[in-house]
Parts: structure tokens; C-alpha cells; sequence
């Protein structure tokens, strides 16, 4: 959701008056709201994988009345070009794939060359046989709104408004745990942090609490704060915008916390930086590109997760160093000593 901001901005560049309206689920919409180029999210409650075909039908058929002129299709799946059809759009663009050919009027090739995630949906705004940019431009990344005085309250209410320098963790990753650099180094990681002076917040869902709960436990500190299931995703957006520092696996609040403005130490295991990376160029990625990476699984299919074990809390901690010691330093000011982070 946060990587289709882009397309959305790019369709605002070129038709500064079109109204864009987004089918989500309907735990994404708090996130839409945080885009300004998003008139309207229109919830479409169905499961991931669920057809939903009645569900699907309604929701298009309501949808008709609004008379829209143009549908962009980001998944490639059957199912989800049937809003669309129901609505009775008459210009349906997406990707070729699952049979789809009568749901869609305007088919697109998925050409090699569209190597990330973002890239695929920015081509889908383009017109027929426009190239798109090897690198997206700084004008189409993905930027979300941050309610100030929502921010003020969290930090209040959490007992985060320290004297230290806020540091967020993001030790979930929905997709499996391939992707989630063990917790007990976060743990390590967090108690470290808590020396130097810093103020913790772990964030995430609430099936992420026990990961956090453990976390806390792994760094017995009291700077370290447990908010996983705690918070809304819209205040986790302003939680995000206030750390300094975010240290997240590759998952969906790593592209949040990208958005929301963080420095982002990003740590990739199963998947691959050059796929889904942080849109961002504050951003520190820590990937070993190991022979059995990326494999793109779940779990790990060798049983050892080299790829996360084998990168260490201490790189994680001089990762996060260097980018507060950046931020501390006057500009024109280079480091003295110190630890340099790979990645």
C-alpha cells in the first residue's frame, strides 16, 4: 500500500485534477488517509486469497454511480479485477497473468526491465509504450502525512518524551520468519541503545506482542517500550516520524517507516534489497547476498537462517551510531573514529 503511493503521486503530477478514489482492505485505510493524492479509500472486506465473489460484486456494482473514467489494476490476480468489471470502467489497465484477459481492457506485458515492486506500479500510470526512469525520481517516493498533535499525544501517554534520542523497532515481518532477523538480537540490540541513553519503542501488530513482549524482556531495560498491538497503524505513522532511527526487518513498516521521514537501518534476509528496498535515500541496508540469497521463502528451506544469524547486533548497533553521530555532527563535519556499518 505505502509503494503504490508513488503511483498515485505520479497520476497527481500529470492530472492535477483527477479525483483518486483506492479499493483496500480495511486495515490499510488509515494509511491511505495519510496521502493527500487519495480522495477516498473504499473498503473491501475480503481476506487475503479469499475470492469474496459477492462481496466483490456489491462493492462494484455500488461503485458504478461514480462514473469513473479509468481502473488500475496492482495485483495480478484474477479476482482482483473484478471490482472494476462490476463497476463497469471502461478503461481497466493491468498486468497480463491468471486468465484475466476479459476483466481488463487495457492488458499490459510485465517487462524485465520492471525489476521492483514500485516500478511495476508506476509503469501501470504510464501510458502505452512509455519507458519508465531506471531510478524513481525523489518526486514520486512515497511520502505519508504526520498528525502533530496526535504525535504529542503518544509521546505523553507512552512516557517516550525523554531526553535521549528515540529509537523504533520493527522486529515483525507478516510474510514469515525468514525475514525476521531474530529477536533476541533485537533484544541485545535494544539494552545497548538503552545504554547509550536512547528511548526504545518496539512497534508492530498485536500478533507481533509476543515478539515484543520477548524483546523487552531479551534488553530488561525501562527505556525499552513495548507498543506492539497498542497503537493504530496511523499511530505508528507518527510514532515513525518522530524516531530517529528505525531498525526494521523487510515488511510492511519498514516502507512506513521510509515514508513517515525515519532514517531506516533495514535488515534483509530471504528477500532482496534490489526487489523491495526502502524508498528512501536515509536509509542503511545490512544484506549478506549469501550463495542460498535471496530464496524468497517463508521459512528458511536449509534450516540454519544464515542470512539473519550471521549478522551480528553489533553491526546493527554501529549502523544506528553513524547515523546518529550524522545527525549530531555540524554539516561539513566528518566522523572522528567510530565504526563504519556495512551494507
Amino acid at each position: 500500500m505505502v509503494m503504490a503511493q508513488a503511483l498515485y503521486r505520479l497520476l497527481k503530477q500529470r492530472s492535477p485534477s483527477a479525483e483518486i478514489h483506492v479499493v483496500a482492505p480495511p486495515w490499510s485505510l488509515p494509511v491511505l488517509e495519510r496521502m493527500p493524492e487519495v480522495a477516498r479509500g473504499i473498503e473491501l472486506a475480503v481476506g487475503h486469497g479469499e475470492l469474496g465473489l459477492g462481496r466483490r460484486r456489491r462493492v462494484g456494482v455500488a461503485l458504478r454511480a461514480e462514473g469513473y473514467t479509468r481502473a488500475i489494476v496492482l495485483p495480478r490476480s484474477a479476482k482482483a479485477a473484478l471490482v472494476p468489471w462490476f463497476a463497469r470502467v471502461p478503461r481497466r489497465t493491468g498486468f497480463r497473468g491468471e486468465w484475466r484477459y476479459g476483466l481488463l481492457s487495457d492488458r499490459r506485458e510485465l517487462d524485465a526491465r520492471l525489476d521492483q515492486t514500485v516500478k511495476r506500479f508506476v509503469a501501470l500510470g504510464l501510458e502505452r509504450g512509455e519507458t519508465l526512469p531506471d531510478a524513481l525520481p525523489p518526486s514520486l517516493r512515497p511520502r505519508l502525512a504526520v498528525d502533530r498533535g496526535n504525535l504529542e499525544r503518544l509521546l505523553r501517554e507512552s512516557g517516550l518524551a525523554g531526553d535521549g534520542p528515540l529509537i523504533a523497532l520493527l522486529p515483525g515481518a507478516e510474510y514469515g520468519p525468514a525475514k525476521r532477523w531474530p529477536t533476541e538480537r533485537y533484544g541485545v540490540l535494544a539494552a545497548a541503545l538503552a545504554r547509550l541513553g536512547a528511548e526504545i519503542v518496539v512497534l508492530g501488530s498485536a500478533k507481533e506482542a509476543p515478539l515484543g513482549e520477548e524483546l523487552c524482556a531479551g534488553a530488561a531495560s525501562t527505556r525499552v517500550h513495548n507498543l506492539c498491538g497498542k497503537t493504530t497503524l496511523a499511530d505508528v505513522v507518527d510514532l515513525l516520524s518522530a524516531a530517529a532511527v528505525a531498525v526494521t526487518n523487510d515488511s510492511g513498516l519498514m516502507h512506513v517507516a521510509a515514508a513517515a521521514g525515519t532514517h531506516v537501518v533495514a535488515i534483509y534476509g530471504s528477500s532482496s534489497p534490489s526487489f523491495t528496498p526502502p524508498l528512501s535515500d536515509a536509509s542503511t541496508v545490512l544484506y549478506l547476498g549469501l550463495e542460498c540469497s535471496p530464496c524468497f521463502a517463508r521459512t528458511c528451506p536449509l534450516g540454519h537462517l544464515n542470512c539473519l544469524r550471521n549478522i551480528d547486533a553489533s553491526a546493527v548497533l554501529a549502523a544506528v551510531e553513524a547515523v546518529l553521530g550524522a545527525r549530531a555532527r555540524p554539516p561539513g563535519h566528518a566522523p572522528v573514529g567510530g565504526k563504519r556499518a556495512g551494507g
